[in-house]
C-alpha cells in the first residue's frame, strides 16, 4: 500500500494560508483524478481544488471553516490498487418537468460548486432534485440552466393554518467563509479607522432627465443606464481636484499611497455576502463603456465567476442600497481605502425654489471618510463638489 499526501498549494498573491468552505469528499471515497476534492476560501476568493491522484480518501484536514498553511497536508490518498472510478452513466434524455412536479430528491451529499450553490439559493432551488452530468453526478452549471428551463422550482407546500404556538428553540449557525471573512474585516475597519461622517443632500432632477432621454433613444437589446454610471463618472472626474480621497494606506509601513488611477469598487450584494468587484481604470472610461464594466464586474461577483483579481485592488469604492436606500445611512471604509460614498434612495420631494414649492427627485449621499489623512472640510469638500456636477449634470462630460 501507499500513500499520497496532498499539501495545499501556493493559490497566488502571497497567500499563506487558506480557509476550508466546503468537501466535496469524504474519509472512504474513491475518486478519480481530476474530480473535484474542496474549496477552499483565501481573502480574495473561493478556488475549488481538484484530486492530484486517483485512490481512495484516508483522511482530511479538518472540516469546514478550519484554516490550513500552505505546504501542510490537506489530504492524504490510497493509491496502490487503484480502483477503477465508478463509470458515469449515459445522459438520459430528460424531458420538461411540469412546474407544480419536482425529481425526488437524491440522496447523500450533492456535489457542485459554491457559485453554483450561491444560484440555487437565490432562485429557491433544491439541488437534491437536480440531475447532475459531472462526474460521480456533479450538478454543472448547464444542468442548473436546464432543470430552471424546463420548470423545475423548488416545491413549497401551501401554509396550513395552525394554532400559534410559543416558540423557544434557538439555531446556531458557524460563521465561515466569505461571511467570516466580511465579518472581520468591517470589524477591524470600524475600530481601526476613525471615521468621518458627511450626508449631503442632492437635486438629481435634471439627471434623471438627462437619464430617460438617453435611454429612451436606445433599442430593445440594450440594457438602460443606470444612476450608478453617472455618478461613477462624477467621482473621477471630481477626485482630480481630491486625489487625497483617491488613496490607500499602507498601515505595515505607514505610509499614504495616491493613486493616479481611479480604479472604481462597486459593493455589490450577492447570495454569498457583500462583495466588492472593481471596475479598473474608470478614469479613462466614457459614460457607456463605465456603464457596461459596471454590469459585468457586478453580475460577475454575483453568479460567483468574478476572478481573483477582480475582487480586489480597489482605490475607493460606491455602495448603494439601490430601492432600499433609506435616507441616510453610515458606510464602513473598504480597508485599504480611505473613503467612501455610499448613494440613498431617490425621492420626489417638495423644495422651495427661488420662493415656489416645487416637486423635485432628491437623493441623499452618505459618504465616509478615514480623518487621519482626509480632512473634515476637504470631505465635505468633495461631495459638495460630486453634488453640483450631479445637479447640473452636463458639467460631468466636460474636459
Amino acid at each position: 500500500m501507499s500513500e499520497f499526501v496532498f499539501k495545499l498549494p501556493d493559490l497566488g498573491e502571497g497567500t499563506v494560508e487558506a480557509e476550508i468552505a466546503e468537501w466535496m469528499v469524504k474519509v472512504g471515497d474513491v475518486v478519480a483524478e481530476e474530480d473535484p476534492i474542496c474549496a477552499m476560501l483565501t481573502d480574495k476568493a473561493a478556488v475549488e481544488l481538484t484530486a492530484p491522484v486517483g485512490g481512495r480518501i484516508l483522511s482530511v484536514a479538518g472540516e469546514a471553516g478550519d484554516m490550513v498553511t500552505v505546504g501542510s497536508p490537506l489530504i492524504i490518498f490510497e493509491t496502490s490498487g487503484e480502483a477503477p472510478a465508478e463509470p458515469a452513466p449515459p445522459p438520459a434524455a430528460r424531458a420538461p418537468a411540469p412546474a407544480d412536479a419536482a425529481p425526488p430528491p437524491k440522496p447523500g451529499k450533492v456535489l457542485t460548486s459554491p457559485s453554483i450553490r450561491a444560484k440555487a439559493r437565490e432562485a429557491g432551488i433544491d439541488l437534491s432534485r437536480v440531475p447532475g452530468s459531472g462526474p460521480r453526478g456533479r450538478i454543472l452549471k448547464s444542468d442548473l440552466e436546464a432543470y430552471v428551463s424546463e420548470g423545475g422550482t423548488e416545491t413549497r407546500r401551501a401554509p396550513v393554518a395552525a394554532q400559534p404556538k410559543e416558540r423557544t428553540g434557538t439555531t446556531e449557525t458557524r460563521v465561515i467563509g466569505l461571511r467570516r471573512k466580511i465579518a472581520e474585516r468591517m470589524a477591524a475597519s470600524s475600530s481601526e479607522i476613525p471615521h468621518f461622517s458627511y450626508v449631503e443632500e442632492v437635486d438629481v432632477t435634471a439627471l434623471e432627465s438627462l437619464r430617460e432621454h438617453l435611454n429612451a433613444k436606445r433599442s430593445e437589446d440594450q440594457p438602460g443606464l443606470t444612476p450608478l454610471a453617472f455618478l461613477g463618472l462624477a467621482l473621477v472626474r471630481v477626485l482630480r481636484d481630491f486625489p487625497q480621497c483617491n488613496a490607500h494606506y499602507d498601515s505595515e509601513r505607514n505610509v499614504l499611497i495616491r493613486h493616479e488611477a481611479v480604479h472604481l469598487g462597486i459593493a455589490t450584494q450577492t447570495g454569498e455576502g457583500l462583495k466588492v468587484p472593481v471596475v479598473r481604470h474608470a478614469d479613462a472610461r466614457a459614460l457607456e463603456d463605465l456603464a457596461a464594466e459596471i454590469r459585468r464586474v457586478s453580475a460577475a461577483a454575483r453568479d460567483g465567476t468574478a476572478g481573483r483579481d477582480e475582487l480586489a485592488g480597489s482605490t475607493i469604492t460606491i455602495t448603494s442600497l439601490g430601492k432600499l436606500g433609506g435616507i441616510v445611512s453610515t458606510p464602513i471604509i473598504n480597508q485599504p481605502e480611505v473613503a467612501i460614498v455610499g448613494v440613498n434612495k431617490m425621492l420626489e420631494r417638495p423644495v422651495v425654489r427661488a420662493g415656489r414649492v416645487e416637486v423635485r427627485t432628491m437623493m441623499n449621499l452618505s459618504s465616509s471618510f478615514d480623518h487621519r489623512f482626509v480632512d473634515g472640510y476637504d470631505g465635505a469638500a468633495m461631495i459638495q463638489a460630486l453634488r453640483e456636477l450631479l445637479e447640473e449634470p452636463a458639467l460631468i462630460f466636460m474636459p
